[in-house]
């Protein structure tokens, strides 16, 4: 089993993002609670979604991009290769799946190591070569022994929670405000705006650190940096070919691709999802 050094500026983003998050979010519910808005059913239902969505999470992620969990017998020479890197990583084999689609890219899924998915698309595997094949799957590997899998999951969640609770207290009426307090009710779209920018913001900040730890893993898993920059380049030179329409079908995914689905690199960093494929490179070299 290969050393695995602490990545300290990926602990402290995750535990900074999640605090964040949090805070924001009952700073919100508190100010709802003020103005005289009863939050309480709209508290318990997003609750319920976001115990739903932990534990099935992996199942989302899967079902959204058509991938079907394979066996050893189906696919012998990745569970191989995903078996050999755990034992170097000393972390439980997580399960594999394969999704028919031509966009070459893989992403990993799963609120912890045991229920956690490493699914690769047919696009990638038709692509890239064994051991660019082997740097991909060392890079998801890291995403999983880093944790950060869960937390940008949970993280996303809470985001996509806290967003659906905003929206739907925009629609309330001002004659639920109490006493002199009806005014209050319309400081709400700002409140909703300022709270769904800074979520936006720090979990991209988090998914664009945390790809650069995942690339720094898989180069000590496999010992090869420069395998995994030749099949970023790889998968980068192919997306851009692909058509806008294929990239906007599984664009929802992008925080969890190892290459985001998006055309062009006219995109700010500040909301990208990941670095950019140049910076990256420049890191493994």
């Amino acid at each position: 089993m290969v050393r695995w050094p602490t990545d300290w500026g990926l602990q402290v983003r995750m535990l900074g993002t999640m605090f964040l998050l949090a805070l924001v979010y009952f700073i919100f519910i508190a100010v709802l609670a003020y103005i005289g808005i009863d939050t309480l059913l709209l508290v318990v239902i997003v609750t319920i979604m976001l115990l739903l969505q932990y534990f099935f999470s992996d199942r989302m992620a899967l079902f959204s991009m058509g991938a079907r969990v394979v066996s050893e017998q189906e696919e012998p020479q990745l569970y191989e290769t995903l078996t050999r890197l755990c034992a170097i990583a000393g972390i439980t084999r997580p399960r594999l799946a394969i999704a028919n689609n031509s966009i070459p890219n893989a992403f990993a899924t799963g609120r912890n190591a045991k229920n956690s998915v490493i699914a690769v698309t047919t696009g990638l595997r038709s692509m890239l070569d064994q051991e660019e094949l082997e740097a991909v799957l060392a890079h998801e590997l890291s995403h999983v022994k880093n944790r950060d899998v869960m937390v940008i999951t949970f993280a996303s969640l809470i985001s996509t929670a806290a967003f659906f609770l905003f929206r739907s207290t925009l629609n309330s009426s001002v004659s639920r405000g109490k006493g002199g307090k009806q005014n209050l009710v319309f400081i709400i779209p700002l409140v909703a705006a300022a709270v769904w920018i800074i979520s936006y913001l720090l979990i991209r900040a988090l998914s664009r650190y945390r790809e650069y730890s995942a690339d720094r893993g898989s180069a000590i898993l496999t010992g090869r940096p420069s395998v995994l920059a030749s099949a970023l380049m790889k998968i980068s030179g192919i997306m851009e070919r692909v058509p806008t329409k294929d990239l906007r079908d599984v664009e929802g995914m992008n925080a969890f691709f190892i290459i985001p689905a998006i055309s062009g690199s006219s995109f700010l960093d500040l909301f990208s999802t990941h670095p950019s494929v140049e910076k990256r490179i420049a890191a493994l070299e």
